[in-house]
Formats: C-alpha cells, structure tokens, sequence
C-alpha cells in the first residue's frame, strides 16, 4: 500500500487487489505468464474524511449500547413453596368439605345454607373458616373456549355468586380439582390447563383448591413422575399469584400418599394426603393414625399431613372413637375439615368439633409441630400395626407439654408413663396437670402418671406445665436407670449392655 499526497490536498489509496482464487497466475505451472498487477485509488475530500470518522464511531457506540443492554441473567427461582410461605397456609386449615355428608349431590343452595349453619352453630367463631366444594360442581364438559364451567342446573348464579355469599359471612372458600385429565368422577381434570383452570378458581374467587389424583395420562404423555405431576399446577398458582398481584391458592395435594409426600409435597403446597380415604369406622380411624405414626414429624408451619376429612357425627363411630379421632387429627396437626350434615348435627357432636382447648393445639401460633409417639404400648416401639397403632405420644405446644394416650383395646383399660418417657419433660421436675377433654385441673403430678379405666378407643388428652423443682429427696435418684450415677462415679442404675 502506499499513500501520496498530491497539492489538490486530495488523500489517495491505492491498494493491490490479489488475484482471483481461480486464476492461472496463482498455479506454480503457470508462474511465467502472470496478468499485469492492478489497483484501485480511492480519493477522499476532507469532508467525506470526516464524515467517515464520525460513521465509524456511531457504528462503535451502537455496538458497545447493544452489548450494555442485554438482559442480566434471570435471577434464581425459588420453590413455589419458598415464594408462598409467608402469605398462606401457616396454620392447618380448619372449615368443611362437601364429600364426606353429601358425596357428588351438591348444588349452591346447599353449600350457602351449609356455611350459614357454621356461622349460627358457632363452628366459625371456633375457627372453621373456610367452606370448601368437593368433585361434582361442573359441568362433564368444557364450554368452548376451553374453560371449566359450572353445573348450569345446581349452580345456576356461577360460582362468583356462591364465593361472594361465603366471603360475605365472613369465610374462605376452597374448590376442588384434579391433576388428571377427569376428576375422580368423571369431570374435567386440570392435566395440560393448569394456568387456566388456576386462574379460573381464581376468578371465580376461591381461596384454596384441593388437588386430587385420578385419570393420570399415559407415561409417554406425561412424562412426569407424581413429584412433577403436582409441581405443575405448583407453578401455575405460584406465576398467577405474582402476575395477579393476588395471594396464592391455598395448595391442598390429594395423591392418597403415594410416593410420600410428607418428604416432598411441602415444597409445592401446604398440605398433602397421607393415606386413602377415611370411613367412618374405627377400623380406618385406627389404620389413619397408625400410618400417620410413621412421618408424623413432617407437620410444621405452612406444611401439614392431612389426614383426611372429619366423619365426627357420621356412621358407626360411638362418643369415645369420636373423641379419640379428633384429638389425633388436631394433635397431629392435620388440617380439621368437618364432614357431616350440619342440618343434623347433634350437641354431642358438636361439643368435639368445638372443644377449643384441642383446637388451641391444632392451631398453636408458636410451635407447629405435631405429637409424637414416645412408646407404642401394646406392640415394640415403631411396629406398623393397623389395628393397634401407637399408644403413647407427647409433644411441644406453646403452653406446655401435651400428651395423648389411645386406648386401641376393646376393653377399658389402665394406662401408665413415666414424665420423662417423653423428650420435652425435665427431669426433677413436677408438673400441673390439665385434662382437655373435662376441661378440669387435676393436681400435680411427680414422674409419673396413671390414668385407669380409659374406655375402649377412647383418648386422654393433658396438657402438663411446669410447677417447680419435685420434692427433695424422692426416690430413686433417677427414674430412668440407664447410666444414672453419682458425682464420685458411683452406679446407681444400669448400664446399656
């Protein structure tokens, strides 16, 4: 290249082109016969040479700004679970639900006159607040659009007009879908609509939807296994609830506990379904909480073991088996939906689904943890025994230690346990005893506690509370004796082997 200066101030270039690739010139056979060089001068004026400049510099900038303003990475998701935690669901849900009194034969009056009864019988004030419409509200099949659509015979003002009825007097509605292509009777499933049917409950304005587990879609169409069935409609509530500027769905999982969801539902929703149905015999009463026993430690706030529905007042189930179901499900922190007719109803049923001080436990605002069995009784520690769970349970609750001791004989029986047998009593300790089902204080007790004739299937329910160092020398120095021993090294118990 070379650059010369002619006086027109003129600036030239001139510049070698090469050879075309396919030329002669460029073959080694051929080097002697080359084609005369050429070259190109391209003349520039001072004022093209300028504006050559500044276009060049232009075209720098807008590079440079194309690169500033590419998007930053998105930022790291949460769980659906993590997101809602401190908006809904802390606290097991308490309210009713349509299937266990009325299976599929619902209709909006109903459930208005339902939801009524709970607030003159007083159920709400106690806490049951929210009205919940189990399977068979819509209509077999979707309307045009794609959307789930409401029974147009029992159902006829829309489900606008039924939740504006329940939120009047004060309450929370919920509805029920499935993750499925059909509900488990038959109706439209969620399976491929979730953002829509979400957005659908939401609209019509429900507050908690349960999820059940029928008509699951084939393996090469869902591709999925339960954990990523369910995060499906997970995601869906959780991206409605941010573009909606509105709280979440409560997330109730109905999959029966397949795949336990006690390790893993709690990532998605705030409460999952550990068993199959409940009946109202003691039979599956006594099979709910021999299951329960097993994972009862994965209840806390925002995620609880359900349980299943209430059948307090329903089928064969007497006064005492009654009791004993209701202490376990609200000990155990299940979520307390009641589950018959209301219109029915008698004061005996209604004073359990009414006892507050078990309620106060279900619904503690300090500890969300559940009871937990400290010693089966009947059977070794940690058998799996359907007709005769675990006996003997304790746990933390912000007023003290509560016990719940289950009688599972058909007999009455005498129940014992040493204080210290469960792991949130001291030792040296006595304690006040409160009985919460004769609503009576019942003295002090020291290390231990009798308790006789408990009736067949029935429960005892005591909240202790601590009063004070025991009496000074009371025998003997230890009432567990494993390892117990004196300060010089002096055995006084037993050792462990």
């Amino acid at each position: 290249m070379s650059t010369n200066v002619p006086p027109s101030s003129t600036v030239g270039l001139n510049m070698r082109l090469p050879s075309s690739p396919s030329s002669p010139s460029l073959s080694p056979t051929n080097s002697s016969s080359r084609r005369p060089k050429r070259s190109v001068t391209l003349t520039f004026t001072p004022l093209s040479l300028i504006l050559s400049i500044l276009g060049i510099g232009a075209i720098a900038m807008f590079i440079s700004a194309i690169s500033i303003s590419k998007p930053s990475p998105s930022p790291v998701k949460l769980p659906p679970s993590v997101q809602l935690d401190d908006r809904v669901g802390r606290l097991p849900v308490m309210g009713y639900n349509t299937w266990n009194a009325y299976w599929c034969n619902i209709d909006e009056s109903l459930i208005i006159e339902t939801a009524k009864l709970m607030k003159s019988l007083g159920l709400a004030d106690v806490g049951y607040d929210h009205m919940n419409v189990d399977d068979c509200y819509a209509e077999k099949k979707r309307d045009w659009s794609g959307n789930i659509v409401a029974n147009k015979e029992r159902f006829p003002s829309g489900m606008n007009f039924l939740t504006d009825q329940i939120h009047f007097l004060g309450m929370k509605a919920g509805i029920y879908g499935d993750s499925g292509w059909f509900t488990c009777q038959m109706y439209p499933g969620s399976f491929q609509n979730e953002e829509r049917d979400a957005k659908t409950f939401l609209d019509w304005g429900f507050d908690l939807l349960k999820y059940d587990n029928c008509a699951v879609p084939f393996d090469e169409v869902i591709k999925e296994g339960m954990v990523g069935k369910y995060t499906r409609m997970a995601n869906a509530i959780a991206k409605l609830s941010a573009e909606s500027g509105k709280p979440p769905l409560i997330y109730s999982l109905c999959n029966w506990g397949r795949h336990q969801p006690w390790i893993w539902a709690r990532r998605l929703g705030q409460s999952w379904r550990t068993t199959m149905d409940i009946w109202a015999q003691w039979n599956s009463i006594a099979a709910i909480i021999n299951e329960n026993s097993m994972y009862a430690q994965a209840s806390d706030f925002y995620g609880h073991n359900d349980m299943d529905i209430l059948e307090i007042g329903n089928g064969e189930l007497n006064y005492e088996e009654s009791k004993t179901h209701f202490t376990a499900w609200a000990l155990m922190k299940s979520p307390l939906l009641i589950g018959t007719d209301l219109t029915k109803v008698t004061p005996q049923t209604l004073d359990i689904l009414m006892n507050k001080e078990i309620i106060a436990i279900n619904q503690d605002n300090v500890v969300g943890t559940s009871v937990t069995p400290f010693r089966w009784g009947i059977n070794p520690n940690w058998s799996y025994n359907a007709t005769h769970p675990a006996q003997y349970w304790s746990g933390e609750s912000e007023n003290g230690t509560v016990f719940m001791l289950i009688n599972t004989l058909d007999q009455p029986t005498t129940m014992f346990f040493n204080l210290t047998e469960s792991p949130w009593i001291r030792a040296g300790r006595q304690y006040s005893v409160r009985d919460l089902w004769t609503h009576t204080d019942n003295g002090t007790a020291v290390r231990n506690l009798t308790i006789p004739n408990v009736p067949p299937h029935g429960v005892v329910a005591l909240l202790l509370q601590d009063a004070g160092d025991e009496p000074a020398g009371t025998q003997p120095p230890c009432v567990n004796p494993e390892w117990c021993a004196d300060e010089d090294g002096t055995l006084h118990g037993t050792y462990p082997w």
